[in-house]
């Protein structure tokens, strides 16, 4: 299960967005993933956006991407152990 939430554009964030695309920048956003497969006790630093959490559902399943936002997205496997 992933967990995450937009809490209205980044606008309470203490660091600038990064930018995404032409559509403007990405957003920051918590995630909490709760697996089996979860690093226990892991916090993972890489900057992710919600296309990130489509990119894993298309890898895991093995299916075309839907837009180019998520192609280009980061794998968060950096925070799962599939071992």
């Amino acid at each position: 299960m992933i967990v995450t939430y937009d809490e209205n554009g980044g606008f309470w964030d203490h660091v600038a967005p990064p930018s995404r695309d032409r559509w403007g920048p990405g957003v920051r956003v918590p995630t909490l993933i709760v697996s089996p497969f979860a690093k226990k006790g892991f916090v993972d630093h890489a900057l992710y956006d919600t296309t990130a959490v489509l990119k894993l559902i298309e890898t895991r399943f093995d299916v075309a991407p839907l837009t180019e936002a998520d192609a280009k997205a980061p794998l968060m496997s950096n925070a799962f152990d599939f071992n």
